[in-house]
């Protein structure tokens, strides 16, 4: 199912989903030179090129809504609107992370913004997502649930008992698929049949809708149709999100698996800039306005670097904190 065409969204929002853009876009090229310098040790899987997709989903929702994502998630936690400090002090393992830099990339939430889960497990955040759902509707909240995931975490178990289960309670949820083409390294077409994953929503009895990820009005009319959906207790929906990262699975990747023509075809439609000048040229904003927004993003994100590379270590004696319920118990 495609989406049909409709206006674009309101100014604000576009500027909205713009600065997003720009700060995802800052925050994965600081993280990924401050690695592939040595200036930091950590692990990372980079989402550069997705932005516009996670822009859209986090000017769609609400502050109340939640979120589930990955461990490509760093653009969606920060379209939920997770602190850039937060984020950084987790993937670099610092003690004034939320998690004390236990979780890593992988493991990162933030429930003050909503943002409930990031799982390292193909496909495992789908199931605690229709948990969440099922909360929601149980309290009667006012609250949708989101969950975003790659393409092949469609070919999991996981997500099909998950798209079952939310079809049959009739749950609050909302399931973003950010299709980039590539599972880990390998090319969909080797692993599934299906030519859009948005049908295979028809098997579970309710809306597939693929729509261009690189585009952030279509995607967001698209996703605030699906949240909307969700809110008024009509049920889930797959937003199937066309998109490409320019990078590899994790830094690192050599990237050799991905032809050079299809990842120039893709950075010649980088969506920021593409966007950039769309914003331009029907006047939403100016020159002026657009390169304030990007010098900010370099700003914020650089100030956080800096807060986060002074921060100390996690001491030795904090290993087994907040592991065991009992930690005088706990093994030496």
């Amino acid at each position: 199912m495609e989406m049909r065409p409709s206006s674009p969204p309101p100014a604000a929002v576009r500027r909205r989903m713009y600065e997003l853009m720009t700060l995802m876009k800052a925050a994965d090229d600081r993280m990924t030179k401050g690695i592939t310098t040595g200036e930091f040790i950590a692990v990372y899987f980079p989402h550069r090129g997705q932005e516009a997709t996670a822009a859209a989903l986090g000017a769609a929702l609400r502050p109340t809504d939640q979120l589930v994502t990955t461990y490509r998630g760093v653009h969606d936690h920060i379209g939920k609107g997770v602190p850039l400090v937060d984020l950084f002090a987790e993937i670099l393992g610092k003690d004034i992370a939320p998690g004390r830099g236990k979780a890593g990339t992988m493991h990162i939430a933030s429930p003050q913004a909503g943002v409930m889960l990031s799982t390292g497990i193909v496909g495992a955040g789908i199931p605690v997502a229709v948990g969440l759902a099922l909360a929601a509707q149980l309290e009667k909240a006012d609250r949708v649930v989101a969950v975003t995931f790659g393409d092949g975490a469609t070919n999991t178990g996981a997500f099909h008992e998950a798209a079952n289960m939310a079809a049959v309670w009739n749950l609050p949820l909302v399931l973003v698929c950010q299709n980039n083409l590539y599972g880990e390294k390998t090319p969909i077409g080797m692993t599934m049949k299906t030519k859009q994953i948005a049908d295979r929503a028809r098997a579970y009895e309710f809306p597939g809708v693929r729509v261009n990820g690189n585009d952030p009005d279509e995607a967001y009319a698209t996703l605030s149709e699906a949240i909307e959906r969700a809110r008024a207790g009509e049920g889930p929906t797959l937003v199937e999100c066309m998109t490409f990262r320019f990078r590899g699975h994790s830094i690192g990747d050599d990237m050799v698996y991905i032809p050079k023509e299809q990842l120039a075809d893709a950075e010649a439609k980088d969506p920021i800039p593409t966007y950039r000048a769309r914003l331009l040229s029907s006047g939403v904003c100016t020159e002026e306005e657009l390169s304030s927004i990007e010098a900010t993003a370099l700003n914020t994100v650089e100030e956080a670097v800096k807060t986060v590379v002074d921060a100390p270590l996690p001491s030795p004696e904090s290993l087994m904190a907040h592991v065991y319920a009992n930690p005088d118990k706990a093994p030496v």
